[in-house]
């Protein structure tokens, strides 16, 4: 009878340890991801990065009265490199608004629409634009996971023992919620 409740309690035991093993693994997995995701953003943001001075290269000799907007790109791209993630994301999020002043003055400049170099860089950013739009969301799903796996019982008791932080999303700026205004 001794010999069958020791039994039963090793195996209790095997199972608790095994369900930690495997929650543990699960979390740093989960962790993995939401870093590797950030990463997949940084990649965008940094080839961002090497594109802006090329367009405003491109642009400063047409658009004398958007001083002001190449300004504040120039400004804010020093930012996404060396800054925290909220950082980052704000950064990120001025640049994308100067950019899409940038475009969408641009077409008041005839000689600059016809630039190859112009366009070719205004379809290079865009598609950049469109890969962090996408490394944003991966992140945020990623984000999501790990949280869920950090909140939810009883993974909560073994990630707060191993102390694992829940994450940030990237959140957009109020800026970006708003409704885009058109006038003619």
């Amino acid at each position: 009878m001794a010999n069958i409740i020791l039994w039963a309690i090793v195996g209790i035991v095997a199972l608790i340890a095994l369900y930690i093993v495997i929650t543990f693994n699960s979390l740093i997995m989960l962790r993995n991801r939401v870093n590797n995701a950030w990463s997949q953003i940084d990649v965008q943001l940094k080839r961002r990065y090497d594109l802006i001075p090329n367009l405003v290269n491109a642009v400063k000799g047409y658009m004398k009265h958007e001083r002001g907007t190449l300004t504040e790109i120039t400004k804010m791209r020093s930012k996404l490199v060396s800054g925290s993630m909220s950082e980052k994301s704000k950064a990120s999020d001025a640049i994308s608004n100067a950019l899409k002043t940038i475009f969408a003055v641009s077409e008041d400049y005839p000689k600059l629409q016809a630039s190859e170099n112009f366009k070719m860089l205004q379809e290079e950013l865009s598609g950049t634009e469109s890969k962090i739009a996408f490394s944003r969301q991966f992140y945020n799903d990623n984000v999501m996971s790990l949280n869920n796996k950090i909140q939810q019982f009883p993974s909560s008791m073994i990630a707060n023992w191993l102390n694992f932080k829940e994450r940030e999303f990237f959140k957009s700026q109020e800026s970006e919620r708003k409704p885009v205004k058109v006038e003619f």
